[in-house]
This record gives structure tokens, C-alpha cells and sequence, in this order.
């Protein structure tokens, strides 16, 4: 099946009105939790993830996905408005977007970020429909040895991208690949780590754990920030004030699409992609301007490129999920949870085996942007409204679809101790600058990196040498391990270069 024949089996599915009706949920939820500063994609993720397990699961995904692109729209919206990110990749678009709210803007400012995602979202669903097909005729010839090195590679990148410590990231890593061996070794049917709770035969279930780091942690680091919040309320009802200007659209149309693409290829990479990509795309803009010295003044192109970016990393986070079954990010790990959960196994064969399936998540990306575009601009008074009532009102009503989300998804209260317990850690992680996503990605991959470990093991009849001697595999994890010792290079070289300074000065 081509790539035109898959998107028409696509379309076919998403435009079911129950698909539709999961995209427009999700969408609205997304823009709804990016809006709301301090919980963010993943968390808003995190609190639906047991109704997916309700679902059918093409809608689940539709819905999931659209959660995901949804708040990157949202989260521009507080930035700009009260110049307080939704989410981490919305950072950069306070740079230029509040001040161009100050200065009168807010209404081109909100209508530039929607076009810029709608764009660069747009844009990454159709490399994503052109690249996933053939990556997946490549990934069909490899072996455990190339599976256990790209998740070595990804969990490296994870640690390496995720924070400003690569060993606190690494630590992390190491934490979710512990937790993920309690419970029956793959390998052997061995009963390991389960301290007599037979609960955790099954392993250490996901939802809990996420929904402590993501969702507990985060209300109980939100409720000790006391930051003011001063809401610009745009003019909504003068389209000219509402609008760019031409002058602004000729600035702003080649910075979007340099966001788009450096959003896509950042996206496809493990880690925080999406906060990685606004900052590279908004670094890009300040170089080529010919006048640097105005960004942070209120450029519109300095927030156009961030939005493209972070859109288009969400088309890119899918293509390591829907191509090789393997999640590089936080949300697309919740995203193979769901699907594991519902008899799904994410793997190259996924295209072939469910068409169906993999050609209708991705056209309802399509979909999706497109209603988010509609939608975005006549619902921001709505979106503004929302921000001038303090965090701590939404915050009861968080707890309880905590609560009633981690008990209802297997209806232990052992699930209920577990949130609780790593809400606690989530929220000293936090305080400590510890990341989050590395342990979740950890926890996710564990099970699947010691299976291709020990697959690779049975094949080499133990020979570790196998995981090196295989040309692709070999390099991946020659790039990963250099990745992992290049911190440590660079402090050493920094150490003897301000060593000889003071030698050169005498």
C-alpha cells in the first residue's frame, strides 16, 4: 500500500463520527490543559489515560494525539497573554509574544502562533506520512541486536537532552530500568522484586507512577509558586486588529518554515524534542535576522519559528512510535501503554499488519490542526476568561481525576500508595532539578530492553560482542556511548584550559 492509498484509508477512518468527536475532545482538552500553566502535555495526557483503556483504541490514539499538538497551541496562549508558559516548550514564545501583547499586539500575536502551528503541525503529518513507510521497509531487516541498540540510543538521548545535569538525566534512566524489572523475568519466568505483593508479578503498572510524577508532583510544586498573573485581554472584535500585518506575514512566512523543519527532525530525536526545537528555531532566527539586537522587543518571526517548531515536533515524536514501536518521548510512551494495554503491539509490522489503524491516527493529525486552527482564535476570550481565575480553584477537581483515573484503572488500591509515593518523589524531583521523562521512558522500555538483550544473548549463545560486531548496531551504540562521555571530555578540557590561563598571565 503507497502513501496516497494509506492516507485515503486514513481519511475514511478519521472522518467516522466517533473518531472525530475523540480528535475534537482531545484537541479541546489540549488547548484547555496548555492554557493552564503547571500541568502541561504530558500531564494532561496522564489524566485520561485510563479512559483510553475504555475506548476503542483507533480513538483513543486520535484523542491521545490530539491532547498532545493541542497543548502546544494552549500553552502560546498563556505565554503571550501573561507571559507564564503552559508547558516547557511554550518558554520561548514569552520572549517575543508578551511583549508584543504590551505593545498593543496581542490579537496578530495569537493569530501568528495559530498560524505557525497550524502550519508546522501541517507539515510534519505530511513528512511523517512520506518517511514512516519507507523507515519501516528498513526497520523490517533488523535484528534484537539494532532493537536493543536504538533503545540504548534513544534512553542515552533521553539522559543526554532532558535536563542540564546529563548525570542527573542518566540517574534517572537507571531509576525506570530498576522499576521495570519488578515483577516475572521475560527471559527466565522468574518471580523477582515483588516484595510479596503479587500485584506486582505484573510489573510496576505505568499509570500510577505517571500520574504521581505528572500530575501530583505538579499541583504540589503549582500550588507553592505565588506568581501574579496580569491577563492582556485581546480585542477580538476588530478582525483588522486582529490580524498581521502584511509586512508582518512576509517576516514571519520563511521563519515558520525553518521551524518546521528544524520542529520535525528535532521531534523524531529522543528527549524533550519539543523544548529543544523552539529554542534551536528561535537561535536560528536571531542569527540570520539583520537585526539581532530587537529580539526580545516583540519580533514576530522570533515567535513564529518557536510555534512552527514545537507543532512539528509533535508530528516527528511519532515517527519512531508508529515506524519502530518505540517511544522516544514521555507522551509517546503513554501513547504504546495504551496500545499494549488494548492488545496492540507497536513493532515495524504495525503498517502492515493494521493498516487501518496506523493510516487513521495519522490522517486525524490532519484533522486535528485543522480544527484547531478553527477553533483557536473565537475560543481565546474564553481561554483568557480561564486565566484570571486562581490555579488552586482547578486543582480539587485535578486531584479527584487523579484519584478516581489510578484506582478505576485496575481497581487496586495498591496503585492509589504507588501515586501517592511518587507524587512525593516527583515533587522533590522537581525541587531538585531531577527530570521526569527519563525515569517514565525508563520504566516504559525496560521490559523491552532486556528482552532484546536477552534475545540477542540467546542468539549469540551468550557473546556479548554481537551487540558491536553488527554493523548498525555497532555504530548506534558507538554514538550513544559517546554521547554519554562527552560531558565528561568537556569538563576535563575546560579544566585544563582555565588551568593554563593563569600559566600564560605569568
Amino acid at each position: 500500500m503507497d502513501t496516497i492509498q494509506g492516507l485515503l484509508l486514513g481519511f475514511s477512518g478519521a472522518l467516522m463520527p466517533n473518531n472525530l468527536l475523540a480528535c475534537f475532545l482531545g484537541v479541546t482538552w489540549g488547548t484547555l490543559i496548555g492554557v493552564l500553566p503547571g500541568i502541561g502535555f504530558i500531564g494532561g495526557i496522564v489524566l485520561l489515560l485510563p479512559l483510553t483503556y475504555q475506548m476503542e483504541i483507533t480513538g483513543a490514539m486520535v484523542m491521545m494525539a490530539g491532547i498532545f499538538y493541542g497543548a502546544m497551541y494552549g500553552g502560546a496562549i498563556t505565554s503571550i497573554l501573561i507571559n507564564l508558559p503552559g508547558d516547557p516548550p511554550s518558554v520561548v514564545s514569552c520572549l517575543e509574544g508578551y511583549p508584543l501583547a504590551r505593545k498593543g499586539r496581542a490579537g496578530p500575536a495569537l493569530a501568528m502562533q495559530a498560524i505557525a502551528s497550524f502550519v508546522g503541525g501541517t507539515a510534519s503529518v505530511i513528512a511523517l506520512s512520506l518517511i514512516a513507510p519507507p523507515l519501516v521497509s528498513v526497520s523490517l531487516r533488523f535484528g534484537p541486536p539494532e532493537f536493543f541498540a536504538l533503545m540504548f540510543f534513544g534512553l542515552s538521548m533521553v539522559a543526554y537532552l532532558s535536563g542540564q545535569s546529563v548525570l542527573k538525566g542518566l540517574m534517572m534512566v537507571v531509576f525506570g530500568l530498576m522499576l521495570g524489572t519488578v515483577g516475572i523475568d521475560i527471559i527466565t519466568g522468574t518471580h523477582r522484586f515483588y516484595f510479596g505483593q503479587h500485584e506486582l508479578l505484573g510489573g510496576i503498572d505505568l499509570v500510577p507512577v505517571a500520574i504521581g510524577l505528572f500530575g501530583i508532583g505538579e499541583i504540589l510544586i503549582t500550588l507553592e509558586s505565588k506568581q501574579r498573573r496580569e491577563v492582556i485581554q485581546p480585542n477580538l472584535f476588530d478582525l483588522r486588529a486582529l490580524m498581521p500585518s502584511r509586512e508582518e506575514f512576509r517576516r514571519a512566512a520563511p521563519a515558520v518554515l525553518r521551524g518546521s523543519i528544524i520542529g520535525f527532525f528535532v521531534g523524531i530525536l529522543p528527549g524533550a524534542a519539543a523544548t529543544v526545537s523552539t529554542f534551536m528555531a528561535y537561535a536560528v532566527e536571531k542569527k540570520v535576522s539583520k537585526h539581532p539586537e530587537l529580539f526580545g522587543t516583540g519580533e514576530i518571526e522570533g515567535l513564529a519559528a518557536p510555534e512552527a517548531a514545537n507543532n512539528a515536533a509533535t508530528g516527528g515524536a511519532m515517527v519512531p512510535l508508529l515506524a519502530l514501536g518505540m517511544p522516544y518521548s514521555p507522551v509517546t510512551a503513554l501513547m504504546l501503554n495504551a496500545m499494549v494495554a488494548q492488545g496492540i503491539q507497536p513493532s515495524p509490522l504495525l503498517m502492515h499488519n493494521q493498516p487501518d489503524f496506523f493510516w487513521t491516527v495519522v490522517a486525524s493529525m490532519y484533522v486535528g490542526n485543522i480544527m484547531l486552527l478553527v477553533l483557536n482564535l473565537p475560543l481565546v476570550g474564553v481561554w483568557a476568561g480561564l486565566l484570571k481565575v486562581p490555579l488552586h480553584y482547578f486543582f480539587p477537581v485535578i486531584l479527584l481525576l487523579c484519584i478516581t483515573g489510578v484506582y478505576s484503572s485496575n481497581y487496586n488500591l495498591l496503585d492509589l500508595q504507588i501515586m501517592i509515593l511518587f507524587g512525593i518523589i516527583g515533587y522533590f524531583m522537581k525541587k531538585s532539578d531531577y527530570p521526569g521523562a527519563p525515569l517514565l521512558l525508563g520504566l516504559v522500555l525496560g521490559p523491552m530492553f532486556e528482552n532484546a538483550l536477552g534475545q540477542s544473548m540467546i542468539i549469540s549463545s551468550g557473546d556479548p560482542s554481537i551487540l558491536i560486531s553488527r554493523p548498525i548496531s555497532g555504530t548506534i551504540i558507538t554514538i550513544a556511548l559517546f554521547l554519554l562521555i562527552w560531558p565528561g571530555i568537556r569538563w576535563i578540557m575546560e579544566k585544563r584550559k582555565s588551568a593554563e590561563i593563569p600559566k600564560k598571565q605569568n
